[in-house]
């Protein structure tokens, strides 16, 4: 785990409600809800001025998103640096973390660990590990995936729905979420058939 000794100072509920999105802090880091004993940079989810009781929420670089009572003594608080602080230490960003699914047409297990092997001489062996492995068998089908609003007007025709057209292969769907307020609608793939006269 990567560290680094920062020097921060510990703000009051009052200071943090003067906080903008912009403003840099920082706050317990956890990973997976386990509180770790060091801070990860942060910033509020909400300008701190929008503070009516209850706790600041944070989210930190690394995604995780937390929920503080500045002037309660048995929690962390929220921290700003300031050379007139005392240290702590905090997690550094060392990377990305990529979530990938591979299709690979007629994928066998050769196929499957040359992939492999191509990204570890690319990144090299310590930094590209498998953590988890699901292999599906994907139909040879093709589908269309649109999103339609979760309210949908009444009696409105299927020609005539507000909708968008997202994909046409049925296994990405289990990879994506429907944007606020819409929700998925799966169809037979229908081909587009250009039906204008011709000469």
């Amino acid at each position: 785990m990567n560290t680094e000794k920062v020097t921060a100072r510990r703000l009051t509920a009052e200071e943090v409600s003067e906080l903008s999105l912009q403003d840099g802090i920082f706050v317990s880091a956890e990973m997976d809800g386990l509180p770790l004993d060091c801070y990860a940079p942060a910033s509020l989810t909400e300008p701190g001025k929008n503070f009516e009781g209850g706790s600041f929420t944070a989210r930190t670089i690394f995604g995780q998103e937390i929920r503080v009572l500045p002037d309660n003594a048995e929690e962390p608080g929220i921290w700003v640096a300031d050379k007139a602080g005392e240290e702590i230490e905090v997690l550094q960003n060392a990377g990305v973390l990529l979530n990938l699914a591979l299709f690979v047409p007629n994928g066998n297990k050769e196929s499957l660990e040359s992939l492999y092997s191509a990204a570890r001489d690319a990144f090299g062996a310590g930094i590209v590990q498998r953590w988890s492995e699901e292999v599906v068998t994907v139909p040879d089908v093709k589908v269309d995936l649109f999103e339609e609003p979760a309210r949908g007007r009444k009696n409105a025709s299927s020609q005539n729905r507000d909708r968008r057209a997202l994909d046409i292969y049925p296994t990405r769907v289990r990879f994506m979420e429907p944007s606020d307020g819409w929700r998925f609608i799966v169809e037979p793939h229908k081909e587009v058939v250009d039906e204008t006269p011709t000469i």
